[in-house]
């Protein structure tokens, strides 16, 4: 979770020619499956993609990663370049120790975009429980990574490989049993 202190502003709202005060405010955010949810289901679009957000699509998901009760929705307009800073960091942060391999790595589908729909999906499929969803989302999808990688069927030996492997032993055992074969 990230907590960002919000001082309390003045600001003119340009429609109604009126001056608005805002009270100071610590904001929680958590970058979840849920806040991806609650994104997806009002913009109607995959979040998880390469496509750039608009600043008003960017702040929405600020709104909707916001586990703080009752906050006045002015309290967004007030956020510093420091802010929006700190949550892109905290939203790219990997919060793992866990690292991969090459050899590991899962390649992009270009045809399928990830929706929190297909999140939930794998979460099924892996049988992970549905309280992993208020993790950070990047923990979870590494979870999921560990997951489709620690149940994937073994790669087989190649046939070149096998028959090196069988020829040692086999030369190993003549040589135990002083045998020729």
């Amino acid at each position: 979770m990230l907590e960002i202190v919000i001082e309390g502003q003045e600001l003119f709202d340009e429609r109604t020619q009126e001056f608005i005060s805002t009270k100071p405010v610590v904001l929680k955010l958590e970058h979840s499956l849920i806040s991806v949810s609650k994104w997806e289901s009002k913009w109607h679009k995959p979040f998880l993609n390469d496509e750039e957000k608009t600043e008003e699509e960017l702040l929405d998901y600020i709104r909707c990663m916001t586990i703080t009760q009752n906050v006045d929705p002015n309290v967004y307009l007030c956020l510093t370049p420091l802010n929006h800073f700190e949550i892109r960091q905290y939203m790219n942060d990997s919060m793992t120790a866990t690292w991969f391999n090459d050899k590991n790595k899962m390649p992009k589908s270009k045809q399928r975009a990830t929706t929190s729909e297909l999140i939930y999906y794998w979460m099924i499929e892996l049988g992970i429980p549905d309280r992993f969803e208020k993790w950070h989302l990047n923990r979870l999808l590494t979870l999921i990574r560990v997951c489709n990688i620690e149940n994937s069927p073994k790669k087989k030996m190649k046939k070149n490989d096998i028959f090196k492997q069988n020829t040692s032993l086999n030369q190993a055992r003549r040589k135990a049993m002083h045998s020729k074969g």
